[in-house]
């Protein structure tokens, strides 16, 4: 393993700014460890062999644990990273001749080409339970819970189109969306349907800050502390004396989600995140310089999306099979104490384990693109014989 690692580090483009790629693979993680940690499939407690499942949250039960949403929804990392990524890649795609089409079908397909195999499985799984004699209200709580990370993909894949419109957008502008529409919503009593405005422009706010991170405008250590402060102390004001809720995940039960869809404490929340990832470049940077280190984030991001995707799958498959054994403490329990915490703690590792043998059998959807002979620039550089890198290539492009 130290030898593939030092392999990983030697073979790796020396212009790639690691530090990105170490944000996206820490935004990717916190995201699967917190919907382990607050997402349950109860079952339930009849004498009936055939058991039903339904979705609980420890944080409806336990909501003294929001503090855990606040270390583990990391999407606004995500969305600055990708805007980063996604406006620099165009720049230097156009700088080459390449067009828009071009580079929107191989940006979309890396998106998107995972997916086939998560709804081809699920289809047939869905189809396979029914016939079996399963609850239907189980089939659908397992498919919904399956299928919830494509709402993430679709917001994306939506702005990465509209990337070369947003090259220049100042992040005023969306987050000036989001406060107005809060206040028609909980100011003056507007339709809540109107909240839906905020997933776009919600989102746009850390895309458009990675947009003006690629322009240069992010450089300063000034940038990133105007951010975390200014971030932190409006969504703590909007949480004590606006009435918003502390968790910054969606709470079953809860009358107001910050999440579904993304309110203005969920924005300047993600402010506060954007501004404390543009402070720990440097120290990333350093830190990625180790091999090991490296090797680990770069096998992240290479397999991204197959994590994201699986990662849902893994709790479910874990908890299904479970059944066969009754009914486990932190796996089909209530989310209702310490024990249930110190229980699913546990079964972090037993996670893992599913998603690494999801990861085995469908990585070739997500790395297959990647050896399609794209010409972005890679993670780590391959040699093949009578080739080689082209140089002077852009970090991510």
């Amino acid at each position: 393993m130290r030898a593939t690692a030092y392999d990983v580090h030697r073979l790796t483009p020396p212009h790639r700014d690691r530090a990105v790629d170490a944000l996206r693979a820490f935004a990717i993680l916190g995201v699967v460890l917190g919907h382990w940690l607050v997402t349950a499939l109860v079952a339930d407690t009849g004498d009936s062999p055939r058991r039903t499942l339904h979705t609980a949250s420890s944080l409806q039960h336990m909501p003294y644990l929001a503090p855990i949403s606040w270390a583990f929804q990391t999407l606004a990392v995500f969305f600055l990273v990708g805007g980063h990524v996604a406006t620099s890649g165009y720049v230097s795609a156009r700088a080459r001749g390449t067009t828009y089409g071009q580079w929107l079908r191989a940006r979309l397909s890396r998106l998107f080409k995972p997916v086939a195999a998560v709804l081809a499985l699920w289809t047939v799984a869905a189809v396979a339970l029914l016939l079996a004699g399963a609850d239907l209200g189980t089939v659908r709580t397992l498919v919904k819970l399956a299928l919830s990370p494509l709402w993430f993909l679709l917001v994306f894949a939506a702005l990465t189109a509209a990337t070369p419109l947003l090259t220049r957008l100042s992040p005023l502008w969306p987050l000036a969306v989001v406060l107005h529409v809060d206040l028609l919503r909980f100011g003056l009593g507007a339709p809540s349907w109107l909240g839906w405005l905020n997933l776009p422009a919600g989102w746009l706010v850390p895309y458009t800050l990675g947009a003006a991170w690629t322009r240069g405008e992010l450089g300063s250590r000034r940038a990133g502390w105007i951010l975390l402060t200014g971030g932190t102390a409006a969504t703590v004001g909007l949480v004590a004396w606006a009435g918003y809720p502390a968790s910054m995940v969606g709470v079953p039960g809860a009358a107001v989600s910050n999440l579904n869809p993304p309110t203005l404490a969920a924005v300047t929340f993600g402010l506060a995140q954007c501004g404390l990832a543009l402070l720990l470049r440097a120290r990333l940077r350093r830190a990625m310089r180790r091999p090991l280190a490296w090797a680990a984030v770069a096998l992240v991001n290479l397999s991204a999306m197959t994590v994201f995707l699986w990662h849902q799958t893994a709790l479910m498959g874990t908890t299904a099979t479970g059944l066969l054994a009754g009914r486990l403490p932190g796996l089909h329990t209530v989310p209702d104490g310490a024990g249930w915490v110190l229980a699913r703690l546990a079964w972090l590792p037993v996670f893992a384990l599913v998603l690494t043998v999801c990861w085995v059998a469908f990585r070739g959807y997500e790395q297959g693109h990647r050896r399609a002979g794209r010409r972005s620039s890679r993670v780590v550089r391959v040699h093949r014989q009578g080739s080689s890198a082209a140089p002077g290539r852009p970090p991510h492009a």
